[in-house]
């Protein structure tokens, strides 16, 4: 079984890149196939996520040549099939993209109902209602969701709550629509503006992304682009908290700050140092940091995907912290973990109490899901001795080459498989 084996202690220094935005890259590779010209995506992480919705397009006929590790050429011209099939999509949560690309350019879908990390109830309603109000006939029967049409046809649809994965669906079946479509309580998220931006450079008439209010003149067809995937706020906000949990000083290259603020500005409030530039952040953390109050909320809120990177920063901090969950009911399932460790935590609710702790001791530890998976390592990062970190399959999902960017910075940190490889590593840093 493939684990993380870290040895805690060092300060994190240097320089680390950052790769292409996953939830951005799951809307655009989905989007790539609502044209039967070639396209090409460049800056894609090369993630277990986006491996699977390929494996998934490629299934229906899709043709994905991959020119090199963070570029394909998508093909979708002989695209044969309007299903997909139940085993690619348990893996993945947005294969429900290729709901509204499949209806949006065939008129027709049928896609297994999704799977992903088991972070709490994200229901796919406001999907289904964005597609009955274009004019789909939708039902859910036996674990699949299908979708089918003569004709879609543009109307206002409001949005009952603020929805990434809905805005997006609907925005890729509105956009091949007769007509105009208006979504409100639409998402603005740094990826729906990308996914946007796609359809747009394919031809698409897309204004609004961004705001809460997207409107969409629908065009007869789109046609082939080059496009390039923006940079993961995600994963540059986990390393900004990597430097600070360590007491670290590291330049992050390759983002866009301002889809960073809300994380800066909390980073900034417990005493981190934070330097911008044009495309990339350096943080600094040179004393122990202080406790604060945070609320996940929609972006530009703080984002609740890095909600357990704070909460576990947080309990090493000073004093009492209040970290309030308003998005996924479960995504407290890690903090047994950080118990485990030596954290103080109390969970009511969706609210956790933090008394920061002096330090953390290495456990033994499972990733629960993706998020949390990438936080309880970094909370092995600083904890005396070794910990294990069970279930990585989670942080591959979304972190490419997640050990080998922390041990750039100096971290002691590997993947190992067997007792012997851990023997060795453990051997090796002494």
């Amino acid at each position: 079984m493939e684990q993380y084996i870290v040895k805690g202690g060092n300060p994190l220094v240097g320089e680390v890149e950052i790769g292409g935005a996953k939830n951005a890259a799951l809307g655009i590779l989905a989007a790539s196939v609502m044209t039967s010209e070639p396209v090409t995506i460049e800056n894609l992480p090369d993630v277990r996520d986006t491996a699977v919705l390929i494996q998934a397009m490629e299934s229906i006929g899709t043709k994905v040549e991959r020119i090199d590790r963070h570029t394909v050429r998508v093909n979708a011209s002989s695209i044969n099939s309007m299903t997909i099939d139940d085993g690619y999509i348990k893996k993945i949560r947005a294969s429900y993209y290729m709901l509204g690309s499949l209806l949006g350019r065939f008129r027709s879908a049928q896609v297994a109902l999704p799977g992903g990390c088991n972070i709490g109830s994200r229901p796919i309603d406001q999907h289904l209602k964005g597609f009955r109000a274009l004019g789909a006939k939708v039902e859910v029967s036996r674990g699949m969701i299908s979708a089918e049409t003569e004709a879609l046809v543009g109307n206002h649809i409001y949005m009952d709550v603020v929805t990434v994965g809905a805005t997006i669906n609907v925005m890729l079946a509105a956009t091949l629509a007769v007509g105009k479509t208006i979504i409100e309580n639409a998402a603005k998220e740094p990826h729906v503006v990308d996914v946007a931006n796609f359809l747009n450079s394919m031809g698409a008439n897309i204004k609004g992304a961004g705001t809460d209010v997207i409107r969409i003149k629908g065009v007869e067809k789109l046609h082939g682009t080059t496009y390039s995937i923006i940079p993961d706020q995600i994963e540059a906000g986990t390393f900004m908290f990597a430097a600070a949990i360590t007491k670290g000083d590291v330049m992050i290259r390759n983002v866009i700050p301002k889809h960073l603020e809300s994380i800066s500005a909390k980073l900034i409030e417990i005493g981190c140092e934070i330097e911008e530039f044009d495309d990339c952040l350096r943080v600094v953390a040179a004393r122990r940091l202080s406790n604060t109050q945070v609320k996940t909320l929609p972006y530009p809120g703080f984002p609740t995907d890095m909600q357990p990177q704070i909460a576990t920063t947080l309990a090493l901090s000073e004093g009492i912290s209040i970290v309030t969950e308003s998005i996924f009911e479960n995504r407290f399932k890690y903090v047994g973990e950080l118990l485990r460790m030596g954290a103080n935590i109390k969970v009511e609710g969706n609210t956790a109490i933090i008394e920061g702790v002096e330090g953390f001791t290495g456990a033994m530890i499972s990733a629960p899901d993706l998020r949390a998976g990438a936080a309880l390592v970094l909370a092995a990062l600083v904890a005396d001795g070794f910990t294990t970190i069970d279930d990585i399959k989670y942080i591959e999902r979304g972190y490419e080459d997640f050990p080998e960017k922390m041990r750039q910075l100096g971290a002691n940190i590997e993947k190992v498989e067997t007792d012997r490889d851990i023997q060795k590593f453990k051997l090796k840093v002494g």
